[in-house]
């Protein structure tokens, strides 16, 4: 386990930058654009543009390395608290579709806000045949925990993680879609074999429940599987591997306290509910994730790595199957993260959570 450290500078892109020295590989970092009003997510189209959501509504354009334009056509966003324009994702098949799907906290019909997801076709700086596919019920005050990420599996299913809104028991009630994740086809449809299609115990779109909010989720390059890490509340931040029908704990099970130290629950593993592969305690507040199939950084390629808001930093995490056999800090006391993304040019890319967030890539 060792500390990213500055051990020399190095040219990058013409420029003086920072080299850090970890376990398996020295990195410098590039910063690609600044400017950039607490960034949330990021996408890589064919093109080579990059897209990038701000948390107040707005969705970037990232060409050669400049904010070229602002996505016109977004669905309606309340950017409250930790609500607003949250993750994107392309469509498997978007070079030839353009759909694009975005999560987002909106109004709801009751009055209240929840998690959204939409998608609409995207062409140049523009989207169009924008339709709302998802909306979490029932509505909910206050700006906390929406969640939300979104991912696409090898068959094709869309996966959208959803906060307990602050409310803890609401992740146990699955008659609301508060604390869960739900699983959807690309149009938004109900999978026939979702755990509650025809039981009236729960709400259709549930796959999970249990999740206090999660801010991360992959799939596994190996073996397909959804891999999702939550914030826990002070500890007990935790990651997953999320399987249907599954009762992930919140907030019966936790090795977390409250805020104000307080016990939520004695109970850190219990025989209906699945345990998490691995926690963080202190936490560490995680957002964004992704695994290493680049080839600049061959000594880490399958390795996991994982975002750090209160911890301020990047975790890179090794497995052999789900047992943790390596972790290291990277960049540590470096910025808030909020995103960590797999580059199709073989580097690691890093969003900070900032009023001038940036978008990084860590080059050899």
């Amino acid at each position: 386990m060792g500390l990213a450290a500055l051990v020399t500078l190095a040219a990058v892109g013409g420029t003086q930058a920072e080299t850090y020295s970890s376990d398996h590989h020295d990195f410098s970092l590039e910063v690609v654009t600044d400017g950039l009003e607490h960034p949330w997510s990021l996408a890589f189209l064919p093109s080579g543009d990059i897209l990038v959501t701000e948390r107040p509504g707005r969705l970037q354009v990232v060409r050669d390395g400049e904010r070229y334009t602002e996505v016109s056509g977004l669905p309606q966003v309340s950017a409250q608290g930790q609500g607003g324009l949250l993750d994107i994702a392309l469509h498997p098949d978007f070079a030839d579709n353009g759909w694009l799907y975005m999560s987002y906290a909106a109004e709801t019909s009751d009055g209240g806000l929840h998690t959204h997801l939409a998608r609409g076709q995207y062409s140049e700086g523009e989207l169009s045949d924008v339709e709302v596919l998802f909306a979490g019920e029932p509505g909910m005050s206050g700006g906390r925990h929406f969640g939300s990420r979104i991912v696409f599996d090898d068959q094709g299913y869309l996966y959208l993680t959803i906060g307990d809104r602050g409310v803890m028991d609401s992740a146990q009630d699955t008659m609301g879609h508060a604390g869960t994740t739900v699983r959807l086809h690309d149009d938004g449809s109900v999978p026939d074999d979702n755990p509650f299609v025809g039981d009236d115990s729960g709400l259709d779109e549930i796959y999970t429940w249990g999740n206090r909010n999660a801010q991360g989720m992959v799939i596994h390059p190996d073996t397909g599987e959804v891999w999702q890490h939550e914030h826990g509340p002070r500890g007990g931040d935790e990651i997953n591997i999320i399987r249907g029908g599954l009762n992930y704990g919140w907030p019966v099970v936790t090795t977390g306290t409250n805020y104000d130290g307080s016990t939520i629950t004695e109970e850190t593993s219990h025989p209906d509910m699945e345990d998490f592969i691995i926690d963080w305690t202190p936490s560490i507040a995680p957002s964004g994730m992704a695994f290493y199939t680049g080839d600049q950084f061959p000594d880490w390629e399958g390795d996991l790595f994982v975002g750090a808001l209160a911890g301020q930093r990047v975790q890179r995490l090794r497995f052999d199957g789900e047992e943790l056999v390596e972790q290291e800090d990277l960049l540590l006391d470096f910025a808030r993260i909020r995103d960590v993304r797999d580059g199709p040019d073989g580097t690691l890319w890093l969003l900070t959570d900032e009023s001038n967030g940036r978008l990084i890539r860590l080059v050899p």
